[in-house]
C-alpha cells in the first residue's frame, strides 16, 4: 500500500467545483469566534460538495489570511453569503424551501442516527458560538434540533469537529439520492 501523490488523486479546479453538482445542504455559522474553525468548514464543506456556507453575525468573512490558513482556498471554491443577524438568515432559507436544523442539545433534539433525510429534501444545519453554541432565537427559529450522541466525560465537541461529523451524515444520506462524486 502506498500513499496517493496529488496527481493520483485526480483534484478538481474551482472552476470544475463550482459548476459540479452539489448535496442540498447549507451550513450555517452562527457566531463563530475562530477564524480556524471558519476556515475548517471551508474546507470540509469542499470535500462533500455542500452548497453554500452561510456566515452569521461576528462569523468573518473571506478574504481572510486566519481564514485561509485552514481553508486552504475551499473559501474560494465554497459559495457564501454573509448575515448580520442568524434569524433573517434562517427565515431566508426556509423561503427558499429549506428545512432549517440546529446542531445543538436541546430538550427535544433528535439524535443525529435517527435523522432522516428524503429524497427531495433540502437542508441547512446551523452550527454556534463556541462558548454558548447556537443562539437561543436560531433555536426557535428553526425547524428542529440534531444532536450528536457523546458518551464520555465531555458533552461538547469543537464546532469544526460537529460541523463535520454532521455534513459527513448528512452527506453520506443524500448521497443515496444525488450520487456526487
Amino acid at each position: 500500500m502506498k500513499k496517493l501523490s496529488m496527481d493520483e488523486l485526480c483534484r478538481i479546479s474551482v472552476e470544475d467545483f463550482k459548476a459540479s453538482e452539489k448535496i442540498p445542504l447549507v451550513v450555517v455559522l452562527d457566531n463563530i469566534r475562530s477564524l480556524n474553525n471558519i476556515g475548517s468548514v471551508f474546507r470540509t464543506a469542499d470535500a462533500f460538495r455542500v452548497a453554500k456556507i452561510m456566515l452569521c453575525g461576528i462569523t468573518a468573512t473571506p478574504p481572510h489570511r486566519d481564514i485561509h490558513k485552514t481553508a486552504l482556498g475551499a473559501e474560494n471554491s465554497v459559495d457564501w453569503e454573509y448575515y448580520e443577524n442568524t434569524v433573517d438568515c434562517i427565515n431566508s432559507l426556509k423561503a427558499n424551501g429549506y428545512k432549517v436544523y440546529a446542531v445543538e442539545q436541546a430538550d427535544e433534539s433528535m439524535m443525529l442516527q435517527n435523522f432522516e433525510i428524503k429524497e427531495n429534501d433540502k437542508i441547512a444545519i446551523i452550527v454556534g458560538n463556541e462558548v454558548d453554541g447556537v443562539d437561543d432565537e436560531a433555536i426557535h427559529a428553526s425547524d428542529g434540533c440534531i444532536e450528536i450522541p457523546q458518551y464520555g466525560t465531555k458533552h461538547s465537541l469543537n464546532v469544526s469537529i460537529a460541523t463535520g461529523i454532521v455534513i459527513w451524515d448528512v452527506f453520506t444520506k443524500m448521497n443515496v439520492c444525488h450520487n456526487i462524486g
